[in-house]
């Protein structure tokens, strides 16, 4: 039976590709940064636990012995993301690894963004010690949204109008379990966009529909995002999202869904399929806890 290693499996990311290999038969071994966060990754179907500091590396070299493949998923707007990305490519080239996947964004190259050309670089240092590293670049997810719009209220720090194909984050972990578990897709990069361009306004006519009840678009002002979400961010993380904000207002963050589709077999979730089945879902949860 195969083993991966999903560094980053106690996030809203690395649970989802955690569980994903899991439904496959593959053994999960979890990548956290400290052990109260393992209860998190035996949760959604992890076999094991391994302790990694990836900022200073400590723990990889044990983390990746004995695994077949790798998913590496650094923290979000992290300052040293391109370090990280050396650090653990260099533990799994020293391995023997062959099969590693580096989760990337949508639109890395993209300069007005800084932590889009982190991302860009770690790619670079990815496939210089890794050369048949596969790199998976997905839009923003569909999940961001969803408790928002069943709370009845989009409010967001851009512009309600600007355009996204926002991705389904269950098709994503699809394709990740797909890339680290079946040959074919060495040295390549997949950009994993949803089937449809929607605004935030757009969205929440189509959750209202939904839902069946009313869900409203709040443009929030840049003030009182920094004086709220981002007052407990460091200072560069705030100025990562604020350049991030700026960019969705001129252009929105768009991509082409055909390698996605092409990869599931199947059209992937559009907005709708996926408030339905995380609200049926949510539904359930609550009548099993009752």
């Amino acid at each position: 039976m195969a083993t991966v290693l999903v560094i980053g499996a106690a996030g809203k990311t690395g649970r989802a590709v955690t569980a994903a290999p899991t439904s496959r038969g593959v053994d999960v071994r979890a990548a956290v940064r400290s052990a109260p966060r393992a209860e998190i990754a035996y949760a959604v179907g992890a076999r094991s636990i391994s302790v990694v500091d990836l900022e200073s590396g400590a723990g990889l070299d044990e983390a990746v012995t004995g695994v077949d493949a790798v998913y590496h998923l650094a923290p979000n707007v992290h300052p040293d993301e391109v370090g990280m990305a050396d650090r653990v490519a260099r533990a799994a080239a020293r391995a023997g690894l062959s099969r590693f996947v580096f989760h990337s964004v949508l639109h890395p190259d993209d300069a007005s963004m800084p932590h889009h050309l982190r991302k860009a670089e770690a790619e670079k240092v990815v496939r210089a010690h890794l050369p048949g590293a596969t790199v998976l670049r997905p839009a923003a997810y569909h999940q961001n949204l969803v408790g928002a719009a069943l709370a009845g209220r989009l409010a967001v720090p851009y512009s309600l109008d600007s355009p996204f194909t926002n991705v389904d984050l269950a098709d994503v972990a699809e394709v990740a379990a797909t890339v680290l578990t079946r040959p074919g897709h060495e040295g390549v990069t997949y950009d994993l966009a949803g089937p449809e361009v929607l605004s935030v306004r757009d969205q929440a006519v189509v959750a209202a529909d939904v839902l069946g009840h009313p869900v409203e678009a709040v443009r929030v002002e840049l003030s009182g995002w920094v004086a709220g979400p981002g007052a407990s961010l460091t200072p560069q993380a705030r100025d990562d999202l604020l350049a991030m904000f700026a960019s969705y207002d001129r252009g929105g963050l768009v991509g082409d869904a055909s390698t996605l589709r092409r990869l599931l077999g199947r059209d992937p979730h559009s907005w709708a399929e996926t408030l339905r089945l995380e609200s049926d879902s949510m539904r359930q949860s609550s009548n099993t806890v009752l």
